[in-house]
């Protein structure tokens, strides 16, 4: 009798009868899904302008460019270079060398604020930051590094010496306008050399041509005439074309208009200081 039980216990236990296939149809239109919600973004932190310590000078310019290039927010801070303000502590902690231009960017490395002076380091840094203008393959960041340290150590300094013994010096030294305005007719004729046979100092546009640029804009104070140099001049022409180069060297400070180079005042502060010791 216990297996007669059993047995017709099993018969009696008949499995779930599968709906019919109109039925499904119907159950699952009768189940509306849920609207999936768009996922919550976070707005993005307002980027902080950086600050740009600055005077209209061929140094100066050379970073209102790139931070008009790289399109960065950016406030100008003048500093009257003729009226001593880059001696005033607050600056000097800034830039120890009492030079403008300096920035400070309030989102520095790790999104705290950092200050970097001298021009070049301030080219390399805003390049790195932005991944604009500096290549970051080795081979292509040699190119723009050799041709900016020429700027920084050759053009600029030469051209600035040309400048100031044709212009600014209380007297004439024959033998320094000669000594200067030849070497830097001698560094024209490498740039032009270099422009012969591609459009940029470096093939592609970068910062070393931003550091040029002002430099060359004042090549009749320094004793140059650019027919003399056809692909310097066409680089030239080229580069101040530029929307960003019109910018960034069209900043004007009305202070710098006012600037009496004969001021003995003015003549004091920019040519006879020395070092300042506590």
């Amino acid at each position: 009798m216990a297996r007669i039980a059993k047995r017709s216990s099993a018969r009696s236990v008949r499995p779930a009868q599968r709906p019919s296939r109109p039925a499904k149809k119907a159950a699952a239109a009768s189940v509306k899904p849920r609207a999936a919600k768009a996922p919550v973004r976070a707005k993005p932190a307002k980027q902080r302008p950086i600050e740009l310590f600055y005077w209209p000078t061929p140094n100066g310019w050379k970073i209102s460019i790139m931070l008009e290039e790289c399109r960065l927010p950016y406030v100008v801070r003048p500093v009257n270079i003729a009226a001593g303000e880059q001696f005033a502590p607050e600056f000097l902690a800034i830039s120890p060398n009492n030079r403008m231009p300096a920035i400070v960017d309030p989102q520095g490395p790790g999104g705290r604020p950092i200050s970097v002076f001298e021009s070049g380091a301030i080219l390399q840094y805003l390049g790195r930051k932005t991944g604009k203008f500096y290549p970051a393959n080795e081979r292509g960041r040699v190119e723009v590094e050799q041709w900016l340290m020429w700027q920084m150590g050759g053009l600029g300094p030469m051209a600035g010496q040309a400048h100031h013994f044709r212009n600014y010096a209380s007297e004439q030294l024959p033998y320094a306008i000669e000594r200067y305005t030849n070497e830097c007719h001698r560094l024209y004729g490498v740039m032009n050399t270099r422009l012969a046979d591609r459009a940029f100092l470096a093939g592609k546009y970068s910062i070393a041509d931003m550091a040029c640029v002002g430099w060359i804009s004042r090549y009749k104070q320094q004793g140059q005439d650019l027919d003399e140099f056809p692909h310097l001049k066409r680089w030239f022409e080229t580069l101040m074309a530029r929307p960003a180069v019109k910018r960034g060297m069209g900043i004007r400070v009305e202070a710098a208009k006012q600037v009496d180079m004969n001021d003995p005042k003015v003549r004091a502060v920019l040519f006879t200081q020395r070092a300042r010791t506590k």
